[in-house]
């Protein structure tokens, strides 16, 4: 296997100051390796937050013996008619998973004003705090993805979100999902055209909530809770170097 891993920018690289466009991150097989790639590199090109002129793409083999397999949570949406609605209903959801409500409101505040986060923000549950002191760089999860039969049996059970989108976003989720000291994960999307959120945790699955911000609107990113007894760097290594494969 082979971890795939894609992130593009407008006015250079990130380091230097560059907007964040697109990424993109997934486990394949060697078979597929070239075009996995080139999808990631039409998916920076072809993205409604702007035209990137830096994309950056990077390739590791990932060794069998070293890959965790783990079933993907399960999922559920609720349907919303307004953003109003749909932060009470995502509220709900992460009370019910063990987040604060002073550190929902902190969270929801946070990704309101974000729009150039590339990785996730590490808060507190019970305060409400950032905690993981990256700026806009933010802590990615990366080495993850599904097997082929996995993705398979899974889209055929669930047809109406068999999009690379969501089938993304439900490896991400999981694999954060069973990462040390996580409570919970809230998020909603930077791109402007896309208005679908979720809030997910082990115990209660993915739940995709279907109106979190304005059509139009960059902001979003995302905020992964975690509990008081928080190891940081042993949180970070899992979600940077683990290699999660959903089957």
């Amino acid at each position: 296997m082979y971890s795939v891993r894609m992130r593009a920018a407008e006015g250079g690289p990130h380091e230097q100051g560059g907007f964040h466009i697109s990424g993109g991150e997934t486990l394949v097989p060697k078979s597929v390796l070239e075009e996995t790639a080139r999808t990631y590199v039409q998916k920076a090109l072809q993205h409604s937050r702007g035209d990137a002129d830096f994309i950056q793409v990077i390739i590791e083999k990932v060794s069998a013996e070293h890959l965790i397999r783990i079933a993907p949570l399960s999922v559920s949406t609720i349907a919303v008619q307004s953003v109003e609605e749909g932060h009470l209903k995502a509220a709900k959801c992460l009370q019910n998973a063990g987040v604060s409500e002073k550190a929902i409101k902190k969270g929801i505040q946070m990704l309101q004003s974000t729009t150039d986060l590339r990785g996730a923000m590490i808060v507190s549950a019970l305060t409400g705090e950032r905690l993981d002191y990256r700026g806009e760089r933010g802590v990615r999860a990366t080495r993850m993805g599904w097997s082929k039969e996995g993705y398979a049996r899974w889209s055929a059970m669930h047809p109406e979100l068999s999009s690379p989108r969501v089938a993304e976003a439900i490896v991400l989720a999981t694999k954060v999902a069973h990462a040390p000291f996580l409570v919970a994960e809230l998020c909603w999307s930077d791109d402007p055209e896309y208005v679908t959120g979720y809030v997910s945790c082990r115990e209660k699955g993915y739940v995709r909530i279907t109106h979190l911000k304005e059509k139009g609107d960059f902001a979003g990113g995302r905020i992964f809770f975690v509990a008081e007894d928080l190891e940081i760097e042993s949180l970070i290594a899992y979600l940077e170097q683990t290699s999660v494969l959903l089957t």
